[in-house]
């Protein structure tokens, strides 16, 4: 990059200089975390889902607040292309009666995943909305850290939720965050089938 280039010109105007660093190398898998307020965390994951299975991965997704009876068009998609799918959540907090067992249901699906992880089956595993038991206390974070490192070599992860932990972040190797500028809802718009789930 030119000394004299500003940030804002490398947004506005066409790169010149080849942004690749030195050195590149290969990496047997990564770890991607997808966090902040904005709209499309769980979609960019189920993006990376998709370029996975065309890639002939075996791939599981592993959904924390969502639960079996949420009809959302990722899931749809991802068992006709093969995804392992697991809807483990009880549905938002807000609506729970009974948050004892909200923490047991959410343990109980940090274990099904942490195996998954574990077993070495899969290329890819996504948790989506793993990030909130993190947060609530409802998961030890350093139980989360621990699955990430202690990975096998191949398996791939995509984590998704806002207010991922700091020690989450320090072992991702790409971390992206999602800033909410403007939202339909703020506007008393509803979610819309086909675009929001």
């Amino acid at each position: 990059m030119d000394t004299d280039e500003t940030a804002d010109d490398i947004t506005t105007q066409p790169l010149t200089d080849d942004p690749r660093p030195d050195g590149l190398r290969r990496a047997p898998s990564l770890v991607l975390v997808n966090t902040g307020n904005g709209k499309g965390k769980s979609s960019a994951a189920f993006g990376v889902m998709l370029r996975a299975v065309a890639r002939d991965w075996k791939v599981a997704v592993v959904q924390f607040i969502k639960g079996s009876d949420w009809k959302v068009g990722e899931e749809k998609i991802g068992r006709q292309l093969g995804v392992e799918w697991h809807a483990l959540g009880g549905g938002f907090t807000w609506d729970s009666g009974d948050q004892s067992a909200d923490i047991a249901l959410a343990r109980s699906a940090w274990a099904q995943a942490a195996a998954l992880i574990a077993s070495g089956d899969y290329n890819l595993v996504i948790l989506d909305e793993v990030t909130y038991l993190s947060t609530w206390g409802w998961v030890p974070t350093e139980e989360i850290v621990a699955a990430i490192v202690n990975r096998p070599s191949h398996v791939n992860l995509v984590i998704t939720g806002r207010d991922a932990a700091p020690e989450i972040i320090e072992v991702a190797d790409t971390v992206t965050e999602m800033r909410e500028i403007k939202h339909a809802y703020q506007a008393g718009i509803t979610a819309k089938r086909g675009i929001d789930f």
